[in-house]
């Protein structure tokens, strides 16, 4: 096999590239002026009822004689920061729907800062139905150890699922099959509303396509997690998080696509909000019929000083019906103790067809041998039933809290497949061959119970202590059964009628300090985390089990420079744990010639991760910046091996525990609004990347640079019609067995306010140029093979919205 070994051209070339990266780095995160002397002032704004924070409240600070000092909005969390002159003042929160508060008493003579507290605000009786407050978050909101995106507020993810969304987030990518990665990694961990979700289990992130972008509020990218989080994820954790309103009496909104080629969908967000009680229902219905006929694949195989070749063409058409919907409601006992109980069910049904023709040459594609066409036809259901419980508890002192929940979920897939497959000459007639008639039953299900509570506890002016424990229990079984059609009927094919069972259990605990002692703040946890895992193919009886216990520390450091400049140093441990779809050893067998496989035998790998951040806020723009280290040890990586099985060739891609990896990088995030009409952002991840996979062959190595790049531009005109364009570029990488090529596509999309800004109507057009390909180049010892498949046709999206009392 060949050694791929990809750096840039020259060391000159590469110091050169070193230098501009530290040098890009370095003005961002140290370019600072000096201010004058002045008083921040915190405080956060909460319901007095309920004790929920009020995001966007306007808080305003006077002086004693009534002019306005200055002024501030509350963030998610009603938290607020404000800057003034020393002296004394007095403080006015306002917020529709309740009344004015006012806060007497401040002074700030002789100090740096000036914490306020809770300020409490109540709902007023007053009509406020002619009232009419328009405001939007921003697409990207910064912190130090998180960036959200709100990618509700963007018109070009309208009539999108949540996948098709997933991979236009900066860093992230999804490639053909689905498989998410961040920063190059593709082990990172995907959460719904901070819990792992049903729609995740046997179809990985593919299964996001089933979940409505519409139903989505942001999502969350923790690079650097906590002992807080999950241990599981190297790259980090992707949080998705769903619609739900929490305003008093009734409000929601809905949409509707339609969708050329065919994807039609509606969406319904209802609540309900009286007293201590609060109903809420999300309801999405989504239709598809696409079909995607542009993927191909070259192989070579060498054997006996003789060239076999391949060439492979595949369509498919996939007709599906989705629904989601999930219902709940807010019990509050009283200001400080709330419970939260909700049901979510989602079912999908469809069929999938795909056509495989193979062309068979023998030395060069001048040669044809034979043609092969292989057709699949599929018939699968799948529902998904989520149970989830959820407590907290306020006491008086603000940030001293206790949350517990509880989860169950209940899913289960059932395939049916049936292969047909002729063999015709180079002229198009029949070979002779006997027709090949195959049929594959696959029934997976999945049951998982989650048991966590967390309690936080402050102290001194900004420390806090913070403890959870927490249990996840998982079930997994998959009946595998492949026949063949014989003279005596269907005959099971040896190695693949069995049946796997997946036990996972997962018992953890943590616990985190932290304060900040003048300019400097500090956050140290320890997590621990037991798994006890088992498989079992059932048949055979071969059993396969582990039981270690892992110790994960973190620690996060931040500094504030002037000029609110803020510096964060962050170091975590985290792992990968095989998963269960890396684990069963059942192949997928829609593709006779190219196998998925998992390992029963694969180990997790460990990770250390360092990174070094920076964020600055300017009148018109913010920038936030980092760089990354990652060094893995047995690093699990899929590999392809091909050999000839009887008159055709055959290859199995199958994950591997290598030796290690390597990896660092920059990454900026920025945005500027020269104007009021119009905001541009810009997305640049430069990393390099060293695997080491020598512990299974000499060649199994690689060193390559890349990067990945994204650009928005937005546009408003006439007051209410947005045009926004978006382009994402991949560079290419080197792989331990080859490339992953590079590739560029382009999104646009015009929307229009309706209704007297309580609607609108968008027009979307997703991957302009069909550029958006998953194109990669494998190469061994005895093989070559060239892969170019379009990750999704262009769509076309029209969408109208809908928002009533929000």
């Amino acid at each position: 096999m060949s050694t791929y070994s990809a750096s840039l051209p020259g060391t000159p070339q590469r110091i050169r590239t070193l230098i501009f990266l530290s040098i890009c780095f370095s003005f961002f995160t140290f370019t600072v002026s000096a201010q004058s002397q002045m008083t921040k002032i915190r405080g956060k704004v909460v319901d007095a009822d309920t004790q929920e924070a009020l995001p966007y409240a306007t808080v305003s600070l006077f002086a004693l004689d009534s002019t306005l000092s200055s002024g501030s909005i509350t963030n998610e969390e009603g938290t607020f920061e404000l800057e003034a002159a020393q002296g004394n003042y007095y403080l006015v929160v306002n917020f529709m729907g309740y009344a004015s508060a006012q806060l007497s008493g401040i002074s700030l003579q002789g100090k740096a800062q000036h914490n306020v507290g809770t300020i409490k605000v109540s709902s007023s009786a007053t009509d406020l139905d002619e009232v009419v407050v328009e405001g939007e978050k921003d697409a990207v909101e910064l912190a130090l150890d998180k960036k959200i995106f709100n990618v509700s507020q963007d018109p070009i993810n309208a009539g999108r699922n949540t996948a098709d969304i997933l991979g236009n987030l900066p860093s992230v990518t999804v490639d053909g099959e689905g498989n998410v990665s961040l920063r190059g990694s593709t082990n990172v961990q995907i959460l719904i509303d901070g819990k792992p979700s049903g729609l995740l289990s046997f179809d990985g992130a593919e299964g996001l396509k089933q979940l409505q972008g519409s139903m989505v509020d942001n999502i969350e990218i923790i690079t650097n997690p906590s002992a807080r989080y999950q241990a599981e994820g190297m790259a980090g954790i992707i949080n998705i998080v769903l619609k739900k309103e929490r305003s008093r009496g009734i409000n929601g909104s809905f949409e509707l696509t339609a969708s050329q080629p065919d994807n039609f969908g509606a969406t319904l967000n209802l609540n309900y909000r009286k007293e201590k009680l609060n109903f809420f229902i999300n309801y999405g219905l989504f239709y598809r019929n696409i079909e995607n006929p542009h993927n191909s694949l070259y192989q070579e195989v060498f054997q006996n000083d003789t060239a076999f070749i391949t060439d492979q063409n595949n369509t498919t058409r996939q007709e599906a019906m989705f629904n989601n919907i999930q219902f709940g409601a807010d019990y509050f006992f009283n200001e400080t103790n709330i419970l939260t109980t909700s049901f979510a069910y989602r079912h999908a049904k469809g069929t999938r067809s795909t056509g495989i023709e193979y062309r068979d040459y023998l030395f060069n594609t001048n040669n044809l041998q034979r043609i092969t066409r292989r057709l699949q036809d599929e018939d699968e259901v799948e529902p998904k039933l989520e149970y989830t419980l959820n407590y907290k508890r306020d006491f008086k002192r603000e940030d001293h809290e206790l949350t517990a929940t509880l989860s169950y979920i209940d899913n289960w897939e059932d395939s049916d497949q049936l292969y047909t497959q002729k063999t015709f000459l180079p002229d198009n007639s029949p070979s002779g061959e006997p027709d090949l008639l195959q049929h594959s039953d696959n029934y997976e299900t999945e049951k998982q119970l989650l048991l966590q509570a967390d309690y936080v506890y402050p102290f001194a002016q900004e420390g806090k202590m913070e403890a959870g424990i927490r249990t996840t229990l998982r079930d997994i079984t998959n009946d595998f059964l492949v026949s063949e059609q014989g003279e005596q009927g269907w005959i099971p094919l040896p190695g693949l009628d069995n049946e796997f069972y997946y036990d996972e259990n997962i018992y953890a605990a943590y616990f985190i300090v932290g304060n900040k002692i003048s300019k400097v703040g500090y956050q140290l946890g320890l997590r621990t985390e037991l798994t006890d895992l088992t498989t079992e193919l059932v048949q055979t009886q071969e059993i396969n089990q582990r039981d270690y216990i892992n110790f994960f520390p973190s620690a996060h450091f931040t500094y504030d420079l002037i000029n609110d400049h803020k510096l964060q140093l962050s170091y975590s441990r985290r792992l990968n744990r095989p998963t269960y779809s890396d684990l069963t050893p059942f192949v997928t067998f829609y593709d006779n010639r190219n196998y998925f496989s998992g390992n029963p035998d694969l180990n997790p790998d460990y990770t250390h991760a360092f990174e070094v951040g920076h964020i600055k806020y300017f009148d018109k723009a913010s920038i936030s910046s980092a760089i990354y280290y990652r060094h893995t040890d047995d690093k699990i990586f899929r590999l392809r091996d091909v050999v000839r099985e009887g008159d055709v060739s055959a290859s199995t891609l199958r994950p591997y525990n290598l030796n290690s990896e390597d990896a660092y990088g920059a990454e900026f995030i920025s945005s500027y609004q020269p104007f009021g009409w119009w905001k541009m952002d810009l997305n640049l991840n430069f990393f390099r990347s060293m695997i080491d996979g020598t512990n299974l062959d000499q060649s199994f190595e690689s060193d390559t640079y890349t990067w990945f790049g994204q650009f928005n531009s937005r546009f408003t005109l006439w007051g209410n019609t947005d045009v926004q364009l978006r382009g994402n570029y991949e560079a290419p990488q080197q792989t331990p067995q080859g490339e992953q090529l590079s590739t560029a596509f382009m999104d646009i999309a015009i929307s229009r306010e309706l209704f007297q800004n309580k609607g609108a109507i968008t027009i979307n057009v997703i991957d302009v140029f069909r550029s958006n390909r998953d194109r990669s180049i494998v190469e061994g010892e005895l093989f070559y093979s060239r892969k170019n498949f379009l990750r999704s046709p262009r769509q076309i999206n029209v969408t109208l919205s809908y928002r009533f009392r929000q």
